[in-house]
């Protein structure tokens, strides 16, 4: 009896955004010809846009009620449509890495005005209809800390870039130095970032590391050991054990 025939494993993001994506943009960005650039971006850029928005809006749960999933989705693939001529391959980054990061920030900042449209309209009738969470996210829009919380995020911050370095000093599989580095970017871009779940972390993670998941979770676990080993210290914030 013969044995079962091994399925080989797909990259999801090569079949929607691969190689003749990244070619496309890169001769997009460089003709000026007008009827070369519709014919790129309806046969091959297009589709990969589409799934990118798509992806973004459905793992970061970008929706709205006030805008329909299709209309969300068409106006983050038009916005990335008007910056495909800024995409520079010189400058070292990949195509969907960088259309990423623009999507991912067209959706927060859409969102955000959502937000605030949400603010503006709502009564004290219909602000009891409303979900918890929409109402958790405009009784703390714009809110302003205490200046002992302000403090207290400030020291916990600091503890926490210190023991970060930390890390990376003692690091020296590649693998683990590039999640770190990933780890820190994330960190440092936190309050650009909205609607972070543990899910939402994992993929940024993996998208600024370059990592496949099964390299990125053992590196996350090696990094977890020099965290544990380097908080036991009594000098950190019992926050961090």
């Amino acid at each position: 009896m013969k044995g079962k025939k091994k399925t080989k494993k797909v990259n999801k993001t090569k079949l929607y955004f691969n190689q003749d994506t990244e070619d496309a943009i890169v001769e997009f960005a460089k003709t000026d010809c007008k009827t070369k650039r519709d014919e790129l971006y309806n046969s091959v850029i297009k589709r990969s846009f589409e799934k990118l928005a798509e992806n973004l809006i459905f793992i970061h749960n970008f929706h709205s009620d006030t805008l329909p999933y299709e209309i969300l989705k068409n106006d983050c693939v038009s916005f990335l449509f008007q910056t495909i001529h800024k995409f520079d391959k010189s400058k070292g980054s990949k195509a969907f890495s960088y259309f990423n990061v623009v999507a991912k920030n067209w959706l927060i900042a859409n969102s955000k005005k959502d937000l605030k449209r949400k603010i503006l309209n709502v009564s004290l009738e219909n602000f009891a209809s409303l979900s918890s969470k929409d109402k958790s996210s405009i009784e703390n829009y714009g809110k302003i800390n205490s200046p002992e919380k302000t403090m207290i995020i400030q020291e916990t911050t600091g503890e926490l870039q210190e023991i970060f370095q930390k890390i990376m000093k003692r690091l020296t599989a590649e693998n683990e130095i590039l999640c770190m580095k990933a780890i820190i970017e994330v960190f440092q871009k936190v309050d650009q970032l909205d609607l972070l779940n543990k899910r939402a972390i994992f993929v940024y993670l993996r998208e600024i590391s370059g990592l496949n998941p099964k390299q990125l979770s053992i590196a996350m676990s090696n990094i977890r050991k020099h965290y544990k080993d380097i908080v036991k210290n009594d000098k950190y914030s019992l926050i961090f054990r």
